[in-house]
């Protein structure tokens, strides 16, 4: 006899604990007077009740202890939205509300619907080294003339714009890639990372399908399992004009954009 598997939004019990805590902290800092409740009764703890909060929440008061009380129960987007209203958290405290439940913010844009910020794609042409901007799934958005310079075959002239195609589909990457195949390896390893929280998007499906189909070595490097931080560094080149070249790289995160990604080159 085998046994139901849970629904896909149940929290488990370590994140259910933290979250619970955190819920309980911002319920015993909010007044009714703040929550727009009469004062009522001497309370003998700070803040709201548990059972006002649910009905600010409009769920059941059991569930809302469960939730407290770290117990791994099902939470829908929808219910946490409504806890954060009703907690009247800012949003910051909200972001981190929906990444302790593991659930998407159903109030927070869509970034395959969102243009970039043209402020960031602009800010490329600002820096004085190689620079571009990267979306959720590794392509090129923007890029100046100094990494359209280093990145031959990529960056420069009519290529495919994608990361990960350039290094895995086209020779000119392990000619221009000093030690290809660790850094190729760390690179997929930063992808999976990367796209944890979009895996099963169609877009981002598909160039994992179609990299695993088509590259041997990315097939291989993406069924190790390894998962890296994009962490910058030290980056290698054997430019086919301008020979060897050593750079620092560092990536940066626009503040409500985290599915894009500024890379600037600073050579040593």
């Amino acid at each position: 006899m085998t046994s139901a598997s849970p629904p896909p939004d149940l929290v488990s019990h370590g994140s259910a604990s933290a979250l619970g805590d955190f819920i309980r902290a911002h319920r015993e800092r909010l007044t009714p007077q703040a929550a727009g409740l009469p004062p009522g009764p001497r309370r003998r703890t700070p803040g709201l009740r548990r059972e006002e909060v649910a009905q600010l929440c409009g769920v059941s008061p059991t569930w809302y202890t469960w939730i407290e009380q770290g117990r791994p129960v099902s939470a829908s987007a929808d219910a946490l939205a409504r806890i954060a209203v009703a907690l009247q958290l800012s949003r910051a405290e909200r972001a981190y509300l929906f990444e302790l439940a593991a659930q998407r913010d159903p109030a927070e844009p869509d970034p395959e619907a969102a243009d970039a910020p043209a402020a960031l794609l602009e800010t490329v042409e600002l820096v004085a080294a190689p620079a571009y901007v990267l979306d959720r799934q590794w392509n090129a958005l923007a890029w100046n003339a100094r990494a359209a310079e280093l990145f031959t075959g990529w960056l420069d002239g009519a290529h495919e714009r994608n990361l990960l195609r350039f290094t895995f589909a086209e020779a000119a990457a392990q000619t221009l890639i000093v030690d290809w195949e660790t850094r190729a390896r760390r690179l997929v390893a930063e992808f999976r990372a990367d796209s944890i929280r979009h895996l099963n998007d169609a877009p981002t499906r598909n160039l994992i399908d179609t990299l695993s189909a088509t590259s041997e070595a990315f097939a291989r490097f993406w069924a190790s399992q390894d998962v890296g931080e994009r962490e910058g560094g030290r980056r290698e080149f054997n430019h086919p004009d301008q020979g060897r070249l050593v750079y620092d790289q560092i990536t940066f995160k626009p503040a409500q954009r985290e599915d894009l990604k500024l890379v600037v080159l600073v050579r040593r």
